[in-house]
């Protein structure tokens, strides 16, 4: 089945949050952030601003009517600054006015007066203060300190990854209508609209019932707009609540670069102890993640990095600490991986220099220390239908990494200018969110007279397809045509009290739950077939829009029995739940079975690298993934290349950089280098692995969403092999990425 959205994008048809036609009377808002990373903010003068002719009005912190705080795990965030400013672009004050122009001409006009305070930029900085958004956690297996007695060999190092800014072709904003009765609808590019609901209720000082959130679709996620969509929905409810008018905000690409969070950078140590014969017998890392200026998500990512920090491999001794830690930069956030593909970086920075010392391929390292079954991860939980190994294997003999590795061998020796390098990223990813409570999700299906099919979840459609896999899942219940369901938007009023669409998890979840309510639909049905056929309903089935019995067809096809029903008073609404069973955390144990499964595959990368200029190509990605039983493969091959490419961006291109004063220096598309054409693989293959996927997936089709941006990572340990087969003395000092072309040029000539 095709993606149901690629008719309606190509034609231009596709109603983002831009597309919405606006409400006679709708005013317009733009934010005014801070000018400093950090400051007091001693005075607020806007006497100028709010005189210009069309300007509406101009909220402040004081206007809150509720609490003046947006903050999800720790309530350390404000709407609004006051008192303190915490990094540039900090929102200090919301302008309304009757267009946009007039908005940005009288923001212009106010006046801040403040004391610079010295920011704090750098993440290990804050880690020697003790600059800390929430307490550092450790995870242990085995016994650390004692198994360095057994190794043969112990590499010690540095690792560091950058930020990655989300691109989003759609940018942050938020459209909300005052409605009857006191009632606030927003319309917002969120990835969580009961978040945007919770909070913008705490804001106004409502119940929860009185804001609507309502989404049709997002122009681009990717964890951007799972928190960081929050406070714009919130403003614009603020201004819409007291003005009562519509408001809209809609941020200017270099607003919302500026304002907004990122991926969380992380400085890491690293010691790896190996046996002789290539066994990994004690890990010990340690991760410095930058939150920036709030919490926001970056606590819950730092668990994730632990939950990683072993990748595809068993090691009996581990111990992993990690600080999440305040800086004055805009406070960061989720992005594709959520904290996942940091850790894995590290321990594949550590086998990369074990390897150099031991003088053998870094691949050697990683296929003898791949996970079996039963295998213990250091949170507690044991691989179960472990497929980290099959992965490897099937890759080997599809793609023959020995042959390739004597193929780059061979090109090395009878080329001087240009070297080529192979690196190979096994993954495993876990599938849940990793809190708990999280894991649940709700469903409401309509089955229409005429027999059409309204669905409504809480999935957010943002270009990964997850309407056409509901669709997929609920036309496989029903037993009929794709083409009757309609998915209608994503609305807290239909489906209320649900989790981001985010943790690759949002398939699985609102898949289930519509499952959920088609087989209450079905069984009712059965019934009513039953009844009209006078047999058991037992022997009633149903199959491409027939009704059968004993596996015959009957008189009654979907339309007339759906009639039927009707007559009959059957009720043809069902609302579906769905919570993923047998997962479990303790925090103070740091203990558990956090992930409903895992989802493993393992990737090829080859590169060649101009010596001259330290430019590079990726020549090939060959992969094998792990699918599970693959609902859509066109959909989710289509995941894995995005997801690709945009692990490749973040670590050879995409550099984030902030001067010591806090200001963003890659602050637009021309200063940030986001992956192209020309930075795309020559050649990409993705051969799904055979194998069963888990009844916790949906149709048990693993969720795909993340897991193959850690892929990229190979792009860097071959980038790395390649300079090193150029200047054997490449020893760095920190394994840093992104390895962009100017670090290569000068790992080249070291």
């Amino acid at each position: 089945m095709q993606n149901i959205d690629s008719i309606s994008h190509v034609r231009g048809q596709s109603v983002y949050l831009d597309d919405i036609p606006v409400k006679e009377g709708t005013l317009y808002a733009v934010v005014l952030g801070s000018p400093v990373a950090h400051g007091r903010l001693i005075s607020l003068d806007t006497a100028d601003a709010a005189a210009l002719p069309g300007v509406a009005r101009i909220f402040t912190a004081a206007d809150i009517p509720g609490d003046n705080q947006i903050g999800g795990i720790f309530p350390d965030e404000p709407l609004l600054a006051e008192g303190e400013l915490h990094f540039q672009g900090q929102p200090v004050c919301l302008i309304v006015a009757q267009d946009e122009l007039t908005a940005r001409r009288a923001r212009k006009l106010i006046r801040l007066e403040y004391e610079t305070l010295p920011p704090v930029i750098d993440v290990e900085e804050a880690w020697r203060k003790q600059q800390f958004l929430s307490p550092p956690r450790t995870f242990r297996l085995g016994d650390v300190e004692q198994a360095w007695a057994q190794c043969a060999h112990i590499t010690e190092g540095r690792a560091a990854t950058g930020g990655q800014e989300h691109v989003y072709i759609e940018t942050q904003g938020a459209y909300a209508c005052p409605e009857e009765g006191g009632r606030i609808k927003i319309y917002s590019s969120t990835q969580g609209p009961t978040a945007a609901q919770r909070t913008a209720a705490r804001v106004l000082g409502l119940p929860m019932q009185y804001i609507g959130v309502e989404v049709t679709r997002l122009g681009g996620g990717f964890g951007g707009k799972e928190d960081q969509a929050t406070p714009w929905a919130c403003m614009v409810a603020l201004a819409a609540h007291l003005l009562q008018r519509p408001v809209k905000i809609s941020l200017h690409r270099a607003d919302d670069m500026r304002m907004t969070g990122k991926r969380n950078p992380y400085r890491s140590r690293f010691r790896i102890g190996l046996s002789d014969d290539l066994q990994i017998l004690a890990f010990e890392a340690e991760y410095l993640q930058e939150g920036g200026a709030a919490a926001d998500l970056s606590p819950a990512i730092l668990e994730r990095t632990l939950f990683h920090a072993t990748n595809s491999y068993f090691i009996p001794n581990v111990q992993a600490t990690a600080y999440s830690c305040r800086t004055n930069v805009p406070p960061n956030t989720a992005f594709r991986g959520f904290g996942g593909p940091q850790g894995m970086f590290v321990l594949e920075a550590a086998i990369a220099k074990a390897a150099w010392e031991l003088g053998v391929p870094a691949h050697r390292i990683q296929q003898k220390n791949l996970l079996r079954e039963n295998d213990e991860f250091p949170y507690g939980q044991r691989a179960e239908h472990a497929r980290a190994r099959d992965c490897w294997t099937a890759a080997d003999a599809a793609y023959r990494l020995e042959e390739k590795a004597q193929a780059v061998e061979t090109f090395n020796k009878t080329n001087e200018l240009h070297k080529k390098g192979l690196a190979v990223m096994p993954v495993c990813f876990g599938i849940s969110f990793t809190n708990t409570m999280m894991n649940q999700a709700g469903a409401l299906v309509h089955i229409y007279q005429d027999g059409s099919i309204g669905l409504s979840s809480a999935a957010v459609e943002m270009g990964q397809g997850v309407n056409t896999k509901l669709v997929q899942a609920a036309a496989h219940a029903l037993a009929v045509n794709p083409a009757r369901i309609r998915v209608e938007p994503t609305d807290t009023t239909r489906v209320a009290n649900t989790s981001p669409t985010a943790a690759s998890a949002g398939a699985d979840l609102n898949g289930q739950a519509v499952l959920n309510a088609c087989e209450q639909l079905l069984e009712r049905l059965r019934h009513t077939a039953a009844g009209l056929l006078q047999v058991p309903p037992d022997a009633i089935t149903l199959h491409d829009e027939q009704v059968l019995y004993d596996g015959k067809n009957t008189e009654y096809d979907w339309n007339k029995l759906i009639v039927e029903a009707f007559r009959r008073r059957v009720n043809l609404s069902a609302q579906g739940y769905y919570a993923t069973p047998g997962i479990y955390f303790d925090k103070q144990k740091e203990k558990g079975r956090p992930f409903a499964y895992h989802t493993y595959g393992t990737a090829i990368v080859t590169v060649t690298v101009d010596c001259i200029r330290g430019i590079y190509a990726i020549d090939a990605v060959d992969i094998v993934h792990d699918f599970g039983n693959s609902i859509n493969p066109l959909v989710d091959r289509g995941q894995v290349e995005g997801a690709l490419i945009q692990g490749i961006g973040w670590m050879t291109l995409e550099e984030l950089l902030y001067n010591p004063e806090g200001r963003l220096l890659s602050n637009s598309l021309s200063a940030y280098k986001a992956p192209d054409l020309h930075a795309s693989p020559k050649r990409v293959n993705c051969i799904p692995l055979e194998t069963e996927g888990p009844p916790t997936a949906i149709l048990r089709s693993k969720a795909v969403g993340e897991p193959p941006l850690m892929y990229g990572i190979g792009a860097f340990f071959a980038i790395q092999n390649a300079v090193r087969a150029f200047n054997p003395a490449y020893r760095p000092e920190m394994q840093a990425a992104p390895f962009t072309p100017e670090r290569v040029l000068m790992a080249l000539y070291q």
